[in-house]
């Protein structure tokens, strides 16, 4: 049965008063002076479970404050399993009730049932709330951008080849173990694939790279004509029982999307490989798991293979405003968006906002002025005035060095809050994970800021 609320505080209390317990004790403060975001979680995962029958599951607040927990302590799911059942802090912050000790499969579950909408929606709250406290007023803002990696490897055409023979081998085998046996036949070629990558990353010679790249293929090949009768069978399997036969329809499934993206890994490896081509970022396959992964690259620095972000901070160090999208737009394209956010937030403009150099341009700066912003500071004047930024010299020094701050803000969700990697599946997935750090470190930024008025 799903609830809303614990409808009795746990009896564990936090016995030692350090720096974690009294930062949890402002965060779980907050939580409480917020009671709608519980209303929000509640609508989210009332659908994973009926409501009116059979066991408690974890209410709506629990599930916020263990979401919240998980990316303020940057814990895996069976981290948080553990702790919430060693920790009486954490129990206490969770609002765990004696005898309840969920597992790994429950907290991930309830957790990744948050939606992005939702998680948008809190952060707004969470910001409605600051203002309202005088921590943040949102008059002066900084923007940013940065790459959030997804959970993948360093993506080669040889390991990509490797990756597909190898998920859809696994997926064939298991398919027979189903009852009763599926007909189709196929061959493991895996222990081979497995000594041809070897060969391409240890091969000081081009035509024994190039050799050992043309039997890749053909094992690639191999396996997709393997795959082809099996998903015709498997997509209209009948088992003995119904688990089998949901299995099987499931596997067909899982092939059908293995196979479709084999099959571009094949063509890209032969047009890099064979014919020399440069490959189109957006037309290049970087993973079999993460399909939905961007290729990114800023300036001259390393590329990276997730996706970008874009963020707006304010005086407070809060993260005020968050754009998570696809492809590799320019930074001064997302401009304008922010800016609009700001105002959807806060319904007015800031007064002063100050960007980093990849977000000039004429447009954007008649954008900021045309929408009532006093001050609007580009960190590179690439043709710009000073003055047609900013009334003074030194109002624009003062805003740039502003500006930089955001960049310690954009340090601390990647070393403490988990932005340097995404490890969440998929692209929503991955929404969901870049709000959730940033409404946990909103939290602590709060959290903090109460603690040093004390």
């Amino acid at each position: 049965m799903r609830q809303k609320f614990t409808s009795q505080m746990s009896l564990f209390a936090p016995m030692a008063r350090n720096s974690i317990v009294k930062e949890l004790d402002q965060i779980s403060k907050i939580i409480d002076d917020n009671l709608r975001l519980i209303h929000l979680v509640f609508q989210d995962i009332a659908g994973t479970s009926r409501t009116d029958t059979g066991r408690n599951g974890l209410t709506a607040e629990q599930v916020l404050r263990c979401a919240v927990l998980k990316q303020y302590r940057q814990l895996t799911y069976e981290e948080l399993a553990f702790h919430l059942e060693d920790s009486n802090a954490f129990r206490s912050f969770s609002r765990l009730e004696m005898g309840q000790y969920p597992c790994k499969s429950v907290l991930q579950e309830n957790i990744k049932a948050i939606r992005e909408e939702t998680w948008e929606i809190i952060l707004r709250e969470i910001l409605a709330y600051a203002k309202k406290e005088k921590i943040e007023t949102g008059r002066v803002v900084r923007v940013d951008s940065t790459a959030v990696e997804t959970d993948i490897h360093h993506p080669t055409d040889s390991t990509l080849l490797s990756d597909g023979i190898r998920i859809i081998t696994r997926w064939l085998t298991e398919g027979k173990e189903l009852a009763p046996e599926p007909s189709y036949q196929f061959s493991d070629h895996r222990r081979a694939v497995k000594k041809k990558v070897m060969v391409i990353l240890n091969a000081k010679k081009d035509t024994v790279r190039i050799n050992a790249y043309r039997d890749l293929l053909r094992y690639a090949s191999l396996v997709k004509g393997y795959a082809v009768p099996a998903i015709a069978e498997l997509s209209v399997y009948e088992g003995h029982d119904l688990p089998d036969t949901f299995a099987g329809r499931e596997l067909a499934r899982r092939l059908e999307r293995a196979v479709s993206i084999l099959s571009k890994v094949i063509d890209q490896t032969d047009r890099r490989v064979f014919k020399n081509e440069k490959v189109p970022a957006s037309e290049k396959i970087v993973s079999f798991f993460e399909d939905h992964t961007d290729i990114i690259v800023k300036g001259r620095r390393q590329t990276e293979y997730g996706h970008k972000i874009f963020l707006s901070g304010g005086t407070s160090t809060m993260i005020l405003g968050c754009l998570v999208v696809r492809g590799n737009p320019a930074d001064s394209d997302q401009y304008r968006s922010l800016l609009e956010q700001h105002r959807d937030v806060y319904g007015r403009m800031p007064r002063q906002v100050t960007a980093d150099g990849g977000f000039t341009s004429k447009d954007n700066l008649a954008f900021a002025k045309g929408n009532h912003i006093k001050d609007a500071v580009f960190a590179k004047k690439r043709g710009l005035s000073i003055l047609d930024m900013a009334k003074s010299n030194w109002v624009y020094k003062k805003l740039r060095n502003f500006r930089a701050g955001i960049e310690s803000g954009i340090s601390a969700l990647k070393r403490a809050f988990g932005l340097d990697r995404c490890t969440w599946s998929g692209w929503e997935g991955f929404k969901r994970y870049v709000l959730s750090s940033v409404v946990s470190y909103n939290l602590l930024v709060m959290a903090r800021i109460r603690l040093a008025s004390v």
